[in-house]
């Protein structure tokens, strides 16, 4: 908590704090003192992304349409780590409603990479890569419809893991697109993002997509090594427009696995050229339909409406809601609309089967799947925000797990001019485990200096 009060005015991860945390740090001390039995968690003190539900605490999403708004009880992944006497530290900034990738537009203001304040941290999980990488908790829970836990683990160098669509339940989660998106944890290591996932994994009542992963043990064999394993080198994720430096960095990563025993061969996956535009209008469509509650009636603002007239009570609430959600909504009401729901929505989710059916076939052939996880280092706040597709554009290694419900992970792999380059390993679905190995591997294999903050 120290830490946070030290440098948190200059990153600006957190949104809220948890008062109580100190409290509740005692009260673990007193029972490992009188030998009652502690949860796994032992006090870890974790921040949770500001659009997953904790009991009797603010729940904004980073919006002032739920600036005052008390969850009334906990998600699912919050209910298991409070059973394994885990510590919210507090709740950290993201792009409103998740929707972004760089944190710019939370309604609070931006969140800061640690390794230069000058540059976006990602998003739309900002908050937690920062809150990870800036030493302020040892793990942080975030959301990934896109790349929103991945892409900002790669930005500011911590590990982000998005699992198989299913093994972690989405109650609790304000939802953005409910088809593709899933919670997953940033942690310093591979080893720490295995141990989360063993506490927050598994079937939930609540949340009828949850797959039952029978108890599965992440930690388990995780150092098993890579020997014998088919790598893909996805063609179309190191092509047009990805950085030199972030180019030489990926042929780096593939010649150290090869230096472990595994086999790495070039693949093409022609449908991720369309991936990006197939991402953003079947969320778009979800999103519109998720932020229809927004109506000033169920959530939203108090206003005192003379002569009320229905329009007019929404209209006053939505002026509220900032750009990115504004453009997200009316593209999701346009695209699934009467004459335009063939020719934009169906044929993305065309786009989507063939990119699945493709991607599985990929994996009859190889074990695992590489790329980096963002083609370009990160940028400085404010250069692209005006520039919505070329903001879209660096989605483009990331959405074609969500699309697919495939897991994967962001590994921490070189720093450039005081850069974060991280790197993405893809798996089967409920190939959880192998993942994890492959990404522990190629992590022991890379040694990088502590962030400058």
């Amino acid at each position: 908590m120290d830490r946070i009060q030290k440098i948190d005015d200059t990153l600006h991860a957190f949104l809220s704090l948890n008062e109580k945390a100190v409290d509740q740090a005692r009260e673990i001390d007193k029972k490992i003192k009188s030998g009652e039995k502690i949860g796994q968690c032992f006090g870890m003190p974790i921040s949770i992304k500001d659009n997953i539900c904790i009991k009797d605490t603010k729940t904004t999403c980073a919006s002032k349409m739920l600036e005052n708004f008390v969850a009334p009880y906990d998600a699912t992944v919050i209910t298991k780590l409070k059973q394994q006497d885990a510590i919210f530290v507090g709740k950290v900034n993201l792009d409103e409603f998740a929707m972004g990738l760089s944190t710019e537009f939370s309604a609070y203001g931006p969140s800061k990479n640690p390794w230069n304040t000058d540059y976006v941290p990602g998003g739309s999980s900002g908050g937690s890569a920062v809150s990870v990488s800036a030493f302020e908790c040892v793990a942080s829970l975030g959301s990934d419809t896109g790349g929103s836990v991945r892409n900002p683990a790669s930005f500011c160098s911590t590990v982000g893991y998005k699992p198989t669509y299913g093994l972690i339940s989405r109650y609790g989660l304000i939802s953005y697109a409910n088809s593709i998106e899933q919670i997953g944890p940033l942690t310093r290591t591979v080893e720490d993002a295995a141990f989360m996932l063993n506490l927050i994994s598994g079937h939930d009542s609540n949340d009828n997509t949850t797959v039952d992963n029978k108890n599965e043990d992440y930690l388990k064999d995780i150092d098993s090594g890579i020997e014998g394993k088919k790598i893909g080198i996805i063609k179309e994720m190191i092509g047009e427009g990805i950085d030199p430096i972030v180019l030489s960095a990926t042929r780096d990563a593939i010649s150290k696995l090869e230096g472990l025993g595994a086999i790495c061969e070039e693949i093409s996956l022609d449908m991720v050229k369309y991936s990006v535009a197939a991402y953003y209008t079947i969320t778009a469509t979800e999103a519109g339909s998720n932020l229809a509650r927004y109506d000033n009636l169920r959530y939203g603002y108090d206003f005192s409406v003379e002569g009320y007239e229905f329009n007019s009570y929404i209209e006053k609430a939505r002026k509220k809601l900032g750009p990115e959600v504004t453009r997200r909504m009316i593209l999701g009401g346009f695209v699934p609309s009467a004459g335009h729901a063939g020719k934009y929505f169906l044929k993305a989710l065309k786009i989507k089967s063939k990119l699945t059916r493709q991607i599985n076939e990929a994996f009859e052939k190889f074990d695992l799947l590489i790329s980096p996880t963002v083609p370009i280092l990160p940028f400085r706040i404010g250069e692209k925000i005006n520039d919505p597709v070329a903001l879209f554009l660096v989605d483009i290694n990331t959405v074609t797990a969500n699309l697919t419900g495939k897991p994967a992970i962001s590994i921490p792999y070189s720093i450039s001019n005081g850069l974060p380059i991280g790197m993405q390993l893809i798996a089967n679905s409920m190939n959880d485990k192998l993942l994890l190995q492959a990404a522990y591997a190629l992590e022991k294999t890379v040694k990088l200096p502590e962030v400058p903050i």
